[in-house]
């Protein structure tokens, strides 16, 4: 429909004609290099309600497996939940990261394309902290990556790739593969900057530290499949109890391999600051213990059994005589 002019608007370009500012040439000429774009309505670039919520539900599936992994493999609670899955275009993702960036870029086999991972800085720096032996604590002060730390990093996002196959097997049998880490985030061009794009995004706790985790899947790539991301098609499936017992399997083998801290305490005392100050070596501290009296023993801060210390194969080593009933 033609654009309606004002009465003052007919008068400035009736004025523009008469002063020559504007010709019927020039006119012509802009309309003719108007570009004109195709459109199939039958097969619209965009994502239905009802794709967006199955993205949701195998989201949230691999949240659950990712916080059990990490849990497993860092020895410290992680917990990782869905916050939302919304279309947005390209460069809106694009623009709205931080430099520098952790981002993933992930072959979707056996679609053609590619997507992205993309992992709060704060996050992975207390990943490799934990798998480096530390307590997982982000640095102050935001710095660049070495190459060895990129190292760790893929390791990780390779493990992440096998839970996100399993997430993703009811509508596709994925083979996710890691192409690359970016840490600049106008290095990882996917897409046109107006292509629509699905963002899920999920919120990480790695202990104390808490981050972000976006994936960006563009429409090109995932359009193959988009019959299949309906509800229709998803609850037709087997998935229920198939799955069900696949997640219970994962998340039983992550527990089994869960490290925990083990610790059997002789005894504990209480002295003031004064004696503190004044211990050499040779001193004896007395303990609220006597010597035939059971030691308790902890697991984590939790106290859970009473133990006999003695020797074994020429090692100290505690006996588990009973059960703590607080623990």
């Amino acid at each position: 429909m033609s654009e309606v002019l004002s009465q003052r608007e007919i008068d400035e370009l009736l004025n523009a004609f008469v002063s020559g500012q504007v010709s019927i040439e020039d006119i012509q000429e802009q309309a003719q290099e108007r570009k004109i774009s195709v459109y199939d309505f039958r097969r619209p670039k965009k994502f239905a309600k009802d794709q967006l919520r199955t993205l949701q539900i195998i989201h949230e599936n691999m949240a659950r497996l990712l916080g059990s992994y990490f849990s497993g493999v860092l020895r410290v609670y992680s917990q990782i939940n869905l916050i939302s899955v919304e279309p947005q275009t390209y460069s809106e993702f694009i623009n709205s990261l931080p430099d520098p960036v952790v981002m993933s870029i992930i072959e979707f086999k056996p679609l053609k394309g590619s997507i992205i991972l993309e992992l709060s800085t704060n996050v992975v720096y207390a990943i490799i902290d934990r798998m480096l032996g530390g307590i997982g604590v982000a640095p102050e002060k935001v710095r660049g990556f070495t190459e060895i730390e990129i190292v760790l990093i893929e390791r990780i996002v390779k493990q992440v790739l096998q839970i996100m196959n399993n997430a993703w097997a009811n509508v596709i049998d994925a083979d996710f593969r890691l192409e690359q880490i970016e840490t600049n985030a106008q290095f990882a061009q996917l897409a046109s900057p107006n292509e629509t794009i699905a963002i899920i995004t999920l919120e990480v706790y790695i202990g104390d530290v808490e981050g972000m985790m976006n994936i960006c899947i563009p429409y090109l790539v995932i359009e193959p499949i988009i019959t299949q991301l309906s509800s229709k098609y998803w609850f037709s499936s087997n998935y229920a109890e198939d799955d069900k017992q696949e997640q219970s399997g994962i998340i039983a083998s992550q527990i089994e391999n869960t490290e925990l801290e083990l610790k059997a305490v002789l005894g504990e005392t209480e002295i003031n600051m004064k004696d503190l100050l004044g211990l050499q070596v040779g001193d004896v501290i007395t303990l609220k213990k006597k010597v035939d009296e059971d030691i308790s023993i902890y697991i984590g801060d939790i106290e859970k059994f009473y133990g006999m210390v003695g020797l074994k194969d020429r090692s100290l080593a505690v006996q588990i005589t009973s059960l703590c009933e607080r623990g």
